[in-house]
């Protein structure tokens, strides 16, 4: 009898196993099996013989040695029939509909090109390939390669390469290669053309005055946008690739002389020593794997999909990291305060911009404690002030307030959420029903008081004022832990819930850098310009924060070119 684990395995069988475990004799044999499989485990079935042991993983399937001579090669073969085969098993050209091969011959010398077909620039390609074709005969007989490079392909980005890793590297990321018989390195040509949107103002950073463009999901777009608002020479922007398969992009953002050497070679080794599948979420997948903390509800990064922003960033000493695919650049450190602050702020004049600082300051403070203090004032009466003594229900609901107040903060994420999935034309009718019909419904109806419907209203707003989204979200959360906290223990409960969240706060790190600075560890200077938004002529030094390699901004005396 053959036994189906002895079989020797190759491309045209399939091997079946079974699960270890107790034979079931009603097992029914899968009507997907091969017709030589089929009988060999009703055989089993009929004379009791167990299941057939699972191997280990690495005997499942054995590489012929002519397969291992194509997969695992590293050098570029001579004969384009090899080419061929060496890109079919480690690119796929023979089963993705998307890998084009074209085969021509230029100058008297067979060739192959090999592309992938949604990346290329067409008219680029065509012109290159038709100035080849126009080559006489014998033109391409000796050092095909360096002639191609050096004379006859007109292109600005082309590369000669001599290991097939690089080459299938290129291609699989948007470049053609162009392989010629007899020859033991190729032609790779950057001609691709990225599927991309317009550069167009970021929905969450609008501001009234000031630039409208925005980062997109194109590496290169992005460092561009930040070239035209940054020409000095010492920006550097250093690449790297993540993943093992998405082989992503990573470009490491920072001004030379400006700053610290420590922090961009510690950001630079956490990222080159990843060793992970790839980054399918772009820059939070990246951001969480080099700054692990944990379960902490607070944003330690900040992200900004506006130019201008970055490039204020990098003159301040920071680094940014641009993730291919994702419009969102990381900045590097960042504190509680960085999200907080709104690029209008800085579009206005001091004086406006420091009124619409507190105003954005009431609302993130009213979107934490609000709630949970007007509860505490229903709770406790005699701690209301006499001048608050309009605070508190003058009807109870038939719900419990606390009860009440979650299912209004479950209710805002719900509208949240169904705004982002209902189409653009649907939204305000689904605005209208759920603030106005459910609302005033619910009110009448006697489930809800007016007054958790209306300070609910305030926190949100509030919440919605939070320049950073990330952190909207998790001061929703504290609100919602303090109410709780509150319901509990009353005033120790508010108490020792904030006094925590302080410690939280105070004990986190941003790449090692103190969350709550500059009011912990204290820094007066540095304290006054979260608080104001001072005129840009008496900012002439930048913060201490980054450790800047070069602290002066301007010179002494405006007007005066620092020498």
């Amino acid at each position: 009898m053959s036994r189906t684990d002895e079989r020797e395995p190759n491309h045209d069988q399939t091997i079946v196993f079974i699960p270890e475990g107790d034979f079931d004799a009603t097992f029914e044999p899968d009507d997907g099996l091969v017709d030589d499989a089929k009988p060999d485990l009703e055989e089993r079935i009929r004379e009791g013989i167990p299941p057939a042991k699972k191997p280990p993983e690495s005997d499942l399937y054995r590489y012929t040695e002519q397969e291992e001579k194509f997969l695992f090669t590293d050098d570029v073969p001579e004969k384009l029939e090899d080419v061929k085969r060496v890109m079919e098993e480690r690119a796929g050209f023979n089963a993705s509909f998307d890998a084009i091969a074209r085969d021509m011959t230029y100058g008297g010398k067979p060739t192959s090109l090999y592309y992938l077909n949604g990346f290329v620039k067409d008219e680029v390609l065509t012109m290159i390939m038709s100035r080849l074709s126009l080559l006489p005969g014998n033109t391409l007989n000796t050092e095909a390669v360096r002639k191609l490079f050096e004379q006859y392909i007109p292109h600005i980005q082309v590369d000669k390469l001599d290991t097939m890793t690089e080459i299938i590297g290129k291609v699989l990321g948007g470049g053609s290669a162009l392989f010629i018989e007899g020859e033991r390195s190729a032609i790779v040509m950057d001609v691709k053309s990225l599927p991309q949107r317009g550069t167009d103002e970021p929905s969450v950073e609008k501001v009234v005055r000031g630039s409208r463009d925005g980062f997109i999901e194109t590496l290169l777009t992005n460092v561009t946008l930040l070239r035209r608002r940054l020409k000095d020479p010492r920006l550097k922007l250093e690449t790297m690739q993540v993943g093992r398969r998405t082989r992503t992009d990573v470009c490491v953002a920072y001004i030379q002389d400006i700053a610290d050497v420590s922090l961009v070679k510690a950001i630079k080794k956490k990222i080159e020593a990843l060793d992970i599948d790839g980054l399918a979420m772009a820059d939070k997948e990246l951001q969480e794997l080099i700054i692990d903390r944990g379960w902490n509800p607070f944003p330690v990064v900040r992200y900004t999909e506006r130019p201008d922003v970055a490039a204020y960033h990098l003159l301040e000493g920071h680094v940014c990291l641009f993730v291919d695919t994702s419009p969102s650049v990381i900045i590097l450190p960042s504190t509680f305060f960085h999200h907080v602050q709104h690029a209008e702020e800085y579009r206005q004049t001091p004086f406006v911009g420091t009124y619409l600082r507190w105003v954005r300051y009431f609302g993130v403070f009213a979107s934490i404690f609000l709630l949970p203090l007007w509860f505490l004032f229903v709770l406790k009466p005699e701690l209301r002030p006499m001048v608050f003594t309009f605070i508190g229900p003058q009807e109870t609901g038939r719900i419990p307030i606390l009860a009440q107040f979650l299912i209004v903060e479950i209710g805002v994420d719900m509208m949240r959420l169904a705004a982002i999935h209902t189409p653009t034309p649907l939204a305000s009718a689904m605005g209208l029903i759920a603030a106005i019909l459910i609302g005033d419904i619910a009110i009448k109806a006697g489930l809800f008081v007016n007054e958790v419907i209306l300070y609910m209203a305030v926190a949100a707003i509030g919440m919605f004022a939070t320049p950073s989204y990330e952190l909207a979200l998790a001061n929703r959360l504290v609100r919602i832990a303090l109410l709780v906290a509150v319901a509990l223990f009353g005033v120790p409960g508010f108490a020792v819930g904030t006094v925590l969240i302080m410690l939280m706060l105070i004990s986190q790190r941003s790449h090692h850098t103190p969350y709550m600075w500059p009011f912990i560890p204290f820094d007066g200077k540095a304290l006054l310009d979260i608080v104001l938004r001072r005129p840009f002529p008496t900012q002439k030094f930048r913060m201490t924060l980054t450790k800047p390699q070069d602290r002066t901004r301007m010179a002494a005396k405006i007007g005066l070119k620092k020498k």
